[in-house]
């Protein structure tokens, strides 16, 4: 961890140590979003275990509390006033103070300085100093760490891959290398992954949480598809588009280690996008079967003035399965996925919405909607089949309105 949070608590009755990290989680929660969150921060090792010592004086308890951080200044600092914000512990008033944040990365620095000159200290009174050997001295005690070799496959590995309680998966041994250059030493190598997944990784990813973390590229995506098939995978992160881990600076794999996304997230947004794939080929397969004449084109404009502005708007919705409600005088009224358009307008007044424009297929079941409300026009990426077309709603699709 980079630094150490050190607070003062005093409360003012009789409780134990896990009332007070009860407290610590439980009032500050959701204060800042679940960027914030002391619970996620300790999932993605970002936040380490939280210690507290007590004693009893009194009718009151006093301890101290440890907070081990691996976030930036900025985000260490507000971890801390959160913390400082606790009045209540159990039933009982309590009062926190910071005492300190330790930076341990000085802190180390320090003892490698101490040790230093301990060493010239002892070398002056036996003999000669060799300058080269003390140089040589200093410079090993802060050598970046070289990986270890894991598990019967030999895997490039940092040296806490077995202690964390959750490990970060790269492509190769380079990476690690840079991963370990910036402290991430819970890293592993799954050695390319282009056939079939080391045991070894399928093993720790049954009892560890699990970052992938691939290039941002191809290869990168390939690399994904087959971790996904493979073993249990909690978190995905990407390199910058077309960058490596291994090329990565400090800050670069900070953010994207910040960035990072739920698997359940990224595979939802596979889905979404093969979904709009396949739409977008529906629409161009019906607009090659089916070509609307200039004389067909003209009887349908006549039958209702749609704005220019609007078919306009309706160009920005293709490939993004949203849609947008508008009143009487075209005035957008909300703006909506296509996955809530039916809730949506079962809530809304019958007459407060004059005609729909999504990215998505008119089917019977929303005609039926429109109907109940009153809405007049419905503009969809293509009409289905349907049985049963009221009079008063009139039907076309994007390409009608010039729109594709």
């Amino acid at each position: 961890m980079k630094y150490v949070i050190k607070a003062r608590i005093e409360v003012d009755g009789n409780i134990d140590k896990p009332d007070i990290i009860g407290a610590i989680f439980g009032q500050t929660e959701g204060l800042f979003g679940q960027e914030l969150d002391l619970r996620i921060l300790q999932e993605r090792g970002r936040i380490g275990r939280i210690y507290v010592e007590t004693r009893t004086q009194g009718n009151k308890v006093v301890g101290e509390i440890l907070v081990p951080s691996n976030l930036d200044r900025v985000e260490t600092a507000l971890v801390a006033a959160m913390i400082e914000s606790i009045d209540k512990v159990g039933p009982y008033n309590a009062r926190v103070q910071i005492t300190d944040i330790v930076d341990m990365r000085i802190e180390r620095i320090k003892k490698i300085v101490e040790r230093a000159k301990e060493i010239l200290n002892k070398w002056a009174k036996e003999k000669t100093p060799d300058l080269k050997q003390i140089v040589e001295e200093i410079e090993a005690s802060i050598k970046i760490p070289e990986p270890i070799l894991y598990g019967p496959e030999k895997l490039p590995a940092g040296p806490e891959i077995e202690a964390s309680d959750t490990i970060i998966l790269v492509e190769g041994r380079a990476d690690v290398i840079n991963m370990l250059r910036y402290g991430y030493k819970n890293v592993i190598s799954v050695e390319g992954a282009q056939g079939r997944i080391p045991e070894t990784i399928a093993k720790l990813a049954q009892r560890k949480t699990v970052i992938a973390f691939v290039d941002g590229d191809r290869g990168g995506d390939m690399i994904l598809k087959t971790l996904l098939k493979s073993v249990k995978i909690d978190y995905i992160a990407r390199a910058p588009q077309g960058k490596e881990v291994e090329q990565l600076t400090g800050k670069e794999i900070e953010r994207a280690l910040k960035n990072m996304i739920p698997a359940s997230e990224y595979l939802k947004q596979i889905q979404e996008k093969k979904e709009v794939e396949e739409i977008r080929a529906e629409v161009e397969q019906e607009q090659r079967r089916t070509r609307i004449t200039q004389a067909e084109q003209a009887q349908l404009e006549t039958l209702i003035e749609i704005p220019e502005k609007i078919a306009e708007e309706a160009k920005t919705l293709i490939g993004t399965l949203t849609g947008i409600l508008y009143d009487s005088s075209w005035n957008p009224v909300e703006k909506l996925t296509v996955r809530d358009l039916y809730e949506k307008l079962l809530t809304k007044d019958p007459g407060s919405i004059y005609a729909v424009v999504f990215d998505g297929i008119i089917t019977q079941r929303i005609i039926d909607i429109a109907r109940e409300k009153k809405i007049k026009l419905l503009i969809g990426a293509r009409i289905g089949s349907i049985t049963s077309k009221p009079e008063e709603i009139e039907l076309l699709t994007f390409s009608d309105i010039g729109a594709s």
